[in-house]
């Protein structure tokens, strides 16, 4: 875990593969309030246990408050990098649909149409390479639905490297990681953003994830 930038009100670190990004004995809040010798880390948003990369956290009930309307009112930007099988027809585009959660199955759905039941799901999307039946896709969230990223692009034949869940094939470490946050501080204001590459290890080194920042 890499500690990115911390102050009196938020702290943004790297969040590991297989780490609980909830407040559960071992998630990423314990593993923080131990770093940082605090008890005061709240969650603002999520990121699944198979998933690595930017999370932001906060240290106040107001930061966690205001941050917490800002991922509600779409304020709060994300972005990931992704590998998947196969290639889209379209290297550039967007993907919209009516997702269903199951919550028995703890899986999210395509839906065909939209029903009472149903939440709109956005993303945008930018093939940057493709090799050996795999790309590499820089994706911009617009919307923030469980499982969104992988139910998505599975519905439209293309799992995520890993995601057994969602049909993939191949064995290990999902191929998703959280590459950049955006935000307005809760106390100052300021706009900020951080971005990082995913790991040097397989399967990601085997692509080559520059994009224009």
């Amino acid at each position: 875990m890499e500690i990115i930038y911390a102050d009196n009100y938020i702290v943004v670190c790297t969040k590991p593969f297989g780490v609980l990004s909830t407040d559960e004995p071992g998630g990423l809040p314990d593993l923080l309030r131990e770093a940082l010798g605090t008890e005061n880390i709240r969650t603002v948003h999520r990121l699944d246990r198979t998933v690595g990369g930017l999370m932001l956290l906060a240290r106040t009930r107001h930061a966690a408050s205001d941050l917490g309307k800002q991922v509600m009112e779409r304020g709060f930007g994300k972005e990931y990098m992704a590998i998947i099988e196969g290639c889209p027809e379209e290297k550039k585009g967007s993907m919209f649909d009516y997702l269903r959660r199951d919550k028995l199955q703890r899986k999210t759905y395509v839906a065909p149409e939209k029903a009472g039941d149903t939440q709109e799901a956005k993303l945008d999307y930018e093939v940057l390479e493709s090799k050996d039946g795999l790309s590499a896709v820089h994706i911009q969230l617009h919307t923030g639905r469980t499982h969104q990223i992988r139910a998505q692009f599975s519905s439209r034949g293309f799992p995520l490297v890993g995601d057994r869940k969602y049909g993939s094939s191949i064995e290990g470490n999902m191929g998703l990681w959280s590459c950049r946050l955006s935000f307005i501080h809760p106390k100052t204001g300021e706009k900020m953003e951080f971005f990082r590459l995913p790991p040097s290890h397989e399967p990601w080194n085997e692509f080559d994830w520059r994009i224009d920042r």
